[in-house]
């Protein structure tokens, strides 16, 4: 797999035995749909979210994610909008819900439900992995949820670890859990 060192250098073209997409940063045209395609991922999720509304809104506004973060997509060569992710790259990025000096975050990571199980998430989340190691960050944080028992697992078997330190609610009935990957200790096991 081809991995860039920076978010506008060149896709990552990906091949699976069961799928080829590529990763490469969103375009403005595709901000309405990978909108649309988030909140469809978090709605499907068997959990009712209190606020879930508000938080809607949120995960439509790729353009101002945009402006300010990173963030990539995953599509089909013909263009194929298969998922998405926020990289946070900093303290200083208004998504980087407390990271400190030296760490990376990732936020809003999506698939589309009917492109699941193909990798998508986790060729989403190493893209972010090397992004962070090559802004020479030392960690790579992400928050998720016990409702989210798919995407634990994924970030369980890529060799995140959990850090119950920094869990946080960010609205009254929303407890996210806190996973970090420690980039100087290496990279993450294979699928």
């Amino acid at each position: 797999m081809r991995r860039p060192g920076r978010p506008r250098d060149y896709p990552a073209v990906v091949s699976e035995t069961r799928a080829t997409f590529l990763i490469r940063p969103v375009r403005p045209d595709e901000y309405a749909a990978l909108g649309e395609l988030t909140v469809a991922a978090y709605r499907a999720i068997p959990f009712e979210m209190p606020h879930q509304d508000v938080y809607d809104v949120q995960l439509r506004d790729v353009a101002r994610r945009a402006e300010t973060s990173c963030v990539v997509v995953a599509s089909t060569p013909a263009g194929e909008l298969l998922g998405g992710v926020t990289y946070v790259s900093g303290p200083n990025d208004p998504y980087s819900e407390g990271l400190r000096e030296g760490e990376a975050g990732m936020r809003m990571l999506a698939v589309d439900r009917a492109h699941r199980r193909r990798g998508v998430g986790r060729t989403l989340t190493e893209w972010c992995l090397a992004r962070a190691r090559a802004d020479g960050r030392l960690r790579l944080i992400l928050h998720t949820a016990v409702w989210m028992p798919d995407a634990i697992r994924l970030y369980e078997r890529m060799g995140f670890a959990r850090q119950p330190q920094i869990d946080f609610a960010p609205a009254p009935g929303i407890d996210l859990i806190a996973y970090s990957f420690d980039l100087a200790a290496g990279t993450p096991p294979p699928a």
